[in-house]
């Protein structure tokens, strides 16, 4: 209805203060809302959170977290790992990671640091070498095309401020493709590089992409568009919107444009355009150029294609985030998170032809209940994947399950720099548990 919930979150102590952005509750349109807030310093006594409706407490409203309760760039990890994921509430286990870690049963880090250099910074150009050793974090980049770096620094800080993270050198590929292809049984055999991207023949360990990891770090720091932001903006109820699928984007793959020709011969089924030319210039003439969208407006539209990109559509989660029908490209491509799903269950799978898409939206008009149920289904697994604290979790298991295979200890090697944390000249930080590193004493 009219009335809103209103939240009020402050410091429990009187005595304490604590700057604290909480905008209004976003409202998911299913009787249920998503509260975000930001900190900008530190509690010890912790925090009362108020949730009132009109002017009475819902439930068992106020609630207390019990602190201390750190702000983002408190840098404070658990030193005990055990305890931090069982607050958290991660799973025990991951599936892509135990798939991933199949082809790797120990890491020769002296064999990495043979081969890697060698054979990855010259063709790919986009490899960083990381160490990190006594929860400090060191790294090189091997090529010309590592600006990608910043979003993986900014994540293994995050990360390091709030867990103590085991002992690990590991090599990240911040390019776009996965790039190691040798099989296990091959000699010789893959060397474990971690990548954002993983596809079908590719023995890469996956990653949370930098985009939804860096749409993690963002939430209410920024402007961009995040996984949080997206859930109150899902647009019109499911019977008020257009019956129609939608597609835009730039032109990073051929199947794209063939969406677009599908869309000029079936504008009642279809609306498709290309944002952007760069691949295939010569074709602005004849498909012509279509406006840019806000994401938002997407989900004025019953049905959303996804179809890859260069590898696959990093805005795959954001879709999936909204409550209406994915139509997914089959794909050699995948996330960290596809192992969860299942299509006809959470997605419609779409040849990679795209020759039945016309056929998929035509069922999905004909089959409204089932298509809502659906993107219903879809909806519900992605809030709870994309969640951040569990990409954090996905982030400690793959370093867990990388440091137990280790051959050698991780080393500081030349050329390696220290990645500082941030000061806290902004936001005042005192660690109740921060013990003085072995080197320092």
């Amino acid at each position: 209805g009219g009335t809103q919930f209103k939240v009020v979150i402050k410091a429990l102590s009187p005595k304490e203060i604590s700057r604290i952005h909480a905008p209004k509750p976003l409202d998911r349109n299913d009787g249920t809302f998503l509260m975000r807030y930001r900190m900008y310093g530190s509690v010890r006594k912790g925090l009362k959170i108020e949730i009132l409706y009109g002017d009475k407490h819902v439930a068992r409203s106020p609630y207390i977290l019990k602190g201390p309760v750190y702000h983002e760039y408190c840098d404070c990890p658990e030193e005990d790992p055990a305890i931090w994921q069982n607050v958290l509430s991660c799973p025990s286990q991951e599936p892509q990671v135990t798939k991933d870690f199949t082809s790797f049963p120990t890491i020769d880090l002296q064999r990495m640091l043979r081969e890697i250099p060698a054979k990855l910074s010259h063709t790919r150009g986009a490899i960083v070498h990381y160490t990190v050793l006594n929860n400090r974090i060191y790294r090189r980049p091997l090529g010309k095309y590592t600006d990608f770096k910043m979003f993986s620094d900014e994540m293994l800080l995050s990360l390091a401020r709030k867990v103590r993270l085991p002992d690990v050198e590991f090599y990240l590929n911040v390019g776009d493709w996965p790039v190691e292809y040798r099989k296990a049984n091959e000699t010789p055999g893959p060397i474990p590089v971690i990548s954002w991207c993983g596809s079908v023949e590719s023995r890469d360990i996956v990653l949370p992409t930098y985009d939804v990891t860096h749409s993690t770090l963002e939430t209410l720091r920024g402007v961009t568009n995040d996984l949080l932001s997206i859930q109150g903006n899902t647009g019109p109820s499911w019977e008020n919107k257009t019956e129609r699928a939608l597609f835009r984007g730039r032109d990073s793959r051929e199947e794209r444009l063939y969406l677009v020709k599908l869309s000029k011969e079936n504008p009642e089924l279809l609306d498709a355009g290309i944002t952007g030319y760069f691949f295939f210039r010569e074709k602005e003439k004849d498909l012509g150029k279509a406006q840019l969208m806000g994401f938002f407006d997407f989900f004025k539209y019953k049905y959303q294609v996804n179809v890859d990109g260069t590898v696959a559509a990093y805005r795959f989660p954001y879709l999936l985030l909204g409550d209406s029908l994915v139509l997914k490209q089959a794909s050699e491509y995948y996330e960290h998170f596809y192992a969860e799903l299942q299509p006809w269950k959470h997605y419609v799978p779409v040849k990679r032809s795209l020759e039945d898409l016309l056929d998929k939206i035509k069922w999905a008009k004909e089959n409204d209940e089932e298509a809502r149920k659906i993107a219903k289904e879809g909806q519900l697994i992605a809030r709870e994947l994309l969640q951040p604290h569990r990409l954090y979790c996905y982030y400690y298991k793959v370093f867990q399950n990388y440091a137990k295979r280790q051959a050698s200890k991780p080393e500081i090697r030349d050329g390696m720099e220290l990645l500082p944390q941030p000061g806290d000249t902004d936001s005042t930080c005192s660690c109740h548990r921060k013990k003085p590193l072995r080197e320092d004493l």
